[in-house]
């Protein structure tokens, strides 16, 4: 099946979030400078992103086949257990917004610029994962990213982005040779129902993650993936 490709996502950008985000305030001196940098934003984001439904071929021990490109990973696999169906995605922030932060200069600015961006992508993805869902009667989902675990590599980039077919061409989003996306804020991985629930944080043990969503749990490592 074609890939479906959506540019001008809609988000959400609000400069009291980003306030909230910097912990800073309204009556702070810096106020106006963020709100300056949210409408400049706002104006010329145009989030992206292309996905599709795809079907499970094989299942091996450590690895699915889907649309018939391999996919190395225990966990990817013992998560598709019951499935028969993915939804493989690339969604950013947009080219245009990497443009319009480019040129800021300042420390402050720019790191209130790199925030908005971020703030744009988490909007955005939100956004598509709710339309996947309800256009395709998904309940319970979850999802997994090359790179967010050991046992699914950076590298599973690869035939993630041949499985979308031209990313470059859809988004203009393009993987380099160290396997990270360009622009920077964007994100990929693989969308599919899930009973209960999984976070790749679960299996991760690293400590003080800025970004962890769930806590470790090593006995979920050794008895339902057997990562020990």
């Amino acid at each position: 099946m074609d890939a479906i490709v959506i540019h001008n996502v809609p988000f959400e950008l609000k400069a009291e979030n980003v306030l909230l985000k910097m912990h800073t305030t309204a009556d702070s001196p810096f106020a106006e400078s963020i709100e300056k940098l949210v409408a400049g934003a706002v104006a010329v984001a145009n989030p992206k992103a292309v996905y599709k439904p795809a079907f499970i071929e094989e299942k091996g021990d450590n690895f699915v086949v889907i649309d018939g490109i391999r996919f190395a990973s225990r966990v990817l696999r013992v998560n598709l257990a019951e499935i028969d169906r993915v939804f493989p995605y690339v969604i950013t922030c947009g080219k245009e917004l990497e443009e319009w932060s480019r040129p800021i200069t300042d420390d402050f600015d720019s790191y209130c610029a790199d925030i908005i961006k971020e703030m744009v992508l988490v909007s955005a993805r939100q956004t598509i994962r709710t339309q996947m869902d309800r256009q395709y009667g998904l309940q319970n989902t979850s999802y997994m990213s090359p790179g967010s675990l050991e046992d699914w590599p950076i590298t599973e980039q690869i035939p993630l982005f041949r499985l979308l077919g031209d990313v470059k061409e859809h988004i203009d989003v393009e993987l380099k040779d160290s396997c990270l996306m360009l622009p920077i804020k964007s994100v990929s991985g693989i969308h599919f129902p899930k009973e209960g629930t999984f976070e790749s944080c679960q299996l991760c043990s690293r400590e003080k993650c800025p970004n962890r969503r769930a806590a470790y749990d090593e006995n979920l490592c050794e008895q339902k993936y057997r990562l020990k």
